[in-house]
Formats: C-alpha cells, structure tokens, sequence
C-alpha cells in the first residue's frame, strides 16, 4: 500500500483527479489484461461463490473493466442487478441478461453509460442483493472508499442502511489505489473487501 494523507474535502478532490489522471495514462492493452485478471481475483471470493443476486455496474473509459466479470457471474447462474442513473443523481436497478441487454445512455454532459435496457425494478432493488459491487478510484487500510464524487453510490449505501440490508461490499481497483489513509467524513460507510488485478484485499473476516 502507498501512503496519502488525510484532509478536508478539497484533499479528496485532489485525490480524485490524481487517481483518474493515472488512470489515463494506461494504455488498452493495460486495461484488457488488467479486467482479465480482475474478474479472476473476484471469482476467487467464497460471497461471490455463494451469492444468489450481485449488484454491480458497467465499467467506463479507464475503469477497471467489468464485462468479463458480469458474464462470469451470468454463467454461474447468479442474477445480476446493473444501474440506471436517474436525473437526481439516485440510482434504479434491472437485470443483466447479456451484451445485447444493454443500452448506451447519454447524461447531459456526462460520459455516456451502459444501462440495462429492459424493465426498471427501483431504487430498492439494490436492498435484495448478497454482494454489491462499488466502484471507486481509492480505498484505504480502514476500507474507506473514495468514489467519483456523485453521490450516488452513498445514497446506495444509505439506502442499504435504512433497509437493515448488509451485503459483502466490495470495491473494483488498480493495484496502485489501495492506500494507507484517506480521508472520511461521518456518512462513510467502510466496505468489506477490494479486489484488484493481483490481489483482494480484506477489511473483515470471510463470512461462515
């Protein structure tokens, strides 16, 4: 693990441009081995093996890549849940049944997303999974996560809590974004592992 420092809610700015900056810098062959590898650690994890529903999201740009991991998951018979960013930033959820289920959406200014194209199950939906699958861009030692700074996964998070919902979170990186320390603020809630290409890393004992 690398070493940053804490700090206010301009350091996480900060971090989050450095990160996705690197990010930049990988080239497609760095990506495609790196997505390969990822789904291999991520299947390797007993809750992923004994799950019956997985939330999780498509890859974009730089993201460690996802595709591979979500067709895994579908060949083992596990139902996975995609979503659908809604206009306040909230999320919906449906079913991923394949490539061809998925429609590109374009948000305003944003980079354009992946969304499962069949029917809308709700922002609960995600309440009903066994595993969610965050992304992010940094997690520390203490399984903070930094995200992309939207919201939207912590209304995710908040909506788990207020559900009494617990799934096994865990976060999809790079090798180089596990951390030391980052900064956290009263709503962070801690996630329970992080996979990278070369290795998972856990903040909680595998469950029983």
């Amino acid at each position: 693990m690398s070493h940053l420092d804490g700090g206010s809610p301009p350091d996480k700015r900060a971090m989050r441009r450095a990160f996705l900056g690197a990010r930049n810098e990988l080239t497609t062959d760095d990506l495609r081995s790196a997505a390969t590898a990822l789904a291999e650690r991520a299947l390797e994890l007993p809750e992923l093996a004994r799950a019956r529903t997985v939330a999780a999201y498509v890859s974009v740009g730089a993201e460690p890549g996802t595709p591979a991991l979500l067709d895994a998951l579908r060949a083992r018979g596990v139902r996975v849940l995609l979503p659908a960013l809604l206009p306040d930033n909230d999320l919906d959820w449906g079913a991923y049944s394949g490539e061809g289920s998925l429609a590109r959406v374009q948000h305003g200014g944003k980079t354009a997303l992946l969304e499962p194209a069949g029917e809308r199950l709700g922002p609960d939906a995600v309440t009903g999974a066994d595993v969610v699958l965050l992304p992010g861009v940094a997690v520390d030692a203490r399984g903070t996560r930094l995200g992309r700074g939207g919201g939207s996964y912590d209304r995710v998070l908040a909506r788990l809590a207020a559900h009494g919902a617990h799934p096994f979170l865990v976060v999809l990186l790079y090798d180089a974004e596990v951390v030391e320390r980052l900064p956290d603020e009263p709503h962070d809630r801690p996630v329970q592992a992080v996979v990278t290409p070369s290795a998972v890393h856990r903040f909680t004992a595998p469950l029983p």
